[in-house]
């Protein structure tokens, strides 16, 4: 976990400040173990800690993804019980560690394990980031559910419905199956004149990410996406 102690460390020197009423609100629906998700969680979402970008973002995480909920109201989630579970886990951790630095960091920690398929040590994380054990404790109380049928109840409502997931939406702006250029789109919303000047130094800046448009039907081909199947 050398390596996740080092991000800590770097998106704490990197935080800066911006009042709310600013930022660009970034919305990730995406479901636990979907190897997609986990994969831009932990390799592209970082960029705007690291950047100082995540204080002109609110960023807001809807781990629901794919699940269904059947007539009996018990869930199906597409990878399994165990994705039910974390799904759970995660909105008990959102709910429990309101600070976006907080519940990222352990959301983080988390997918990291699912990539090295290493998920049995879930509950380390809760250490490795200094939390206590509330969103455990949530989850096991049963509250976890009833957080997880208001985050089916907002998936729901997505207009258009999502396709897939990892499904990032800026500003109500769908990126589809463009989602990896998210940053891009982050500050194109400010415009030019109140571009915040993370976007200026991140190394893939607004004018190279646009060169990346194309990607669409790249991302389509090679299928980095995990898709509803109902």
């Amino acid at each position: 976990m050398a390596s996740y102690q080092r991000f800590c460390i770097t998106i704490f020197f990197c935080f800066l400040s911006l009042s709310s009423s600013q930022k660009v609100t970034l919305s990730l629906y995406y479901e636990a173990l979907c190897p997609y998700c986990a994969e831009f969680i932990v390799n592209h979402l970082p960029k705007i800690f690291e950047s100082g970008l995540i204080s002109a973002i609110d960023l807001q995480f809807i781990p629901w993804g794919n699940a269904v909920t059947r007539s009996d109201g018990t869930i199906l989630c597409q990878h399994g019980e165990a994705e039910c579970a974390l799904n759970t886990v995660h909105a008990c951790a959102i709910n429990a560690y309101p600070d976006v630095m907080k519940h990222f960091g352990y959301i983080y920690c988390t997918e990291r394990l699912v990539l090295e398929n290493k998920l049995e040590k879930w509950a380390d994380c809760l250490e490795m980031v200094g939390l206590s054990r509330a969103a455990v404790d949530c989850y096991i109380n049963g509250y976890g559910s009833q957080l997880e049928q208001r985050y089916a109840e907002e998936t729901s409502q997505l207009y258009p419905a999502h396709r897939f997931v990892p499904w990032v939406v800026v500003n109500n702006q769908p990126l589809e199956e463009n989602y990896q250029n998210f940053v891009m789109y982050v500050c194109n919303a400010y415009g030019s004149n109140q571009m915040p000047e993370a976007c200026r130094i991140l190394n893939h800046s607004v004018e190279a990410l646009s060169k990346f448009n194309s990607s669409v039907e790249k991302l389509s081909n090679i299928h980095q996406v995990c898709y509803a199947n109902h």
